[in-house]
């Protein structure tokens, strides 16, 4: 039984949800959000509180219960509040700067690489080495943080690259430090 898909999510003031069959629309102060939905999946707002319901217990039901919910959820969340992912860039030069449509990243290659910034994402650059992404949907600011990360992942003997906020990156030693554990 998925328990995810059993908790109700509550709209909190401010916020439309118009459904029409497996298509749902949501509004808040952030901005609108649509999203069409397996037709099996019965979704049902009553007194700003959104409920999914399975119409069986077979295994695609029950794990697209708990999916369907968790993405309705993050609809609400994200206009509301919107969501966010801090990057940071470590490197002797390494740096980033905002451009007109996006950044401009100087991360060890022989000239800057630019990155355009899809619509809905929005970046804020905090020193020369923090990038601040927002947005309302999740899926997108994921990905946008996930395709910045991937242009130059952490190295895994210096730690130089661009990595998450807070990630934890555990180094390896080098040659000298494999010939001093020996010894």
């Amino acid at each position: 039984m998925s328990r995810v898909g059993l908790s109700p999510i509550i709209v909190p003031q401010g916020v439309k949800v118009e459904i029409n069959g497996s298509e749902v629309k949501v509004e808040g102060g952030k901005g609108k959000l649509s999203r069409s939905f397996h037709p099996d999946m019965s979704i049902v707002l009553k007194d700003d509180t959104l409920t999914v319901t399975r119409p069986s217990d077979n295994k695609t039901h029950r794990s697209l219960h708990g999916l369907t919910r968790s993405l309705l959820a993050n609809m609400v969340q994200g206009v509301t509040n919107g969501f966010e992912k801090i990057l940071e860039i470590s490197g002797v030069g390494y740096k980033v700067q905002k451009i007109d449509n996006g950044l401009s990243l100087q991360i060890g290659f022989n000239r800057p690489i630019e990155f355009h910034l899809p619509d809905g994402v929005e970046a804020v650059i905090e020193g020369t080495n923090k990038i601040k992404l927002s947005g309302i949907n999740k899926e997108q600011v994921g990905e946008v943080a996930a395709k910045i990360r991937a242009l130059r992942p952490p190295d895994p003997y210096k730690g130089k690259g661009i990595k998450y906020a807070g990630e934890v990156l555990h180094l390896k030693p080098g040659k000298a430090g494999k010939a001093a554990q020996k010894g």
